[in-house]
């Protein structure tokens, strides 16, 4: 089964944006944002994802990537 997988990260160090700035200016949590970075959450609102890209100028595509081989890590 496949997975979504954040990519967060990959644009925030391209866009050269710390998590902190990132998160001030989306105005959601340092914790919530670290939570998305790191792939630990399971939805994202898509006014949340709308501020990011915004914030980043970049596409939802550029976050988010589809993985057809991803394992779920719902096992935890």
């Amino acid at each position: 089964m496949g997975k979504i997988v954040l990519r967060l990260d990959r644009v925030m160090a391209d866009r050269k944006i710390s998590l902190n700035d990132l998160a001030e200016k989306v105005g959601i949590t340092n914790v919530n944002l670290s939570k998305m970075k790191t792939g630990k959450i399971s939805a994202i609102r898509f006014s949340t994802l709308e501020s990011i890209c915004e914030v980043l100028n970049c596409q939802p595509g550029d976050i988010l990537e589809y993985d057809p081989n991803g394992v779920s890590d719902d096992t935890e």
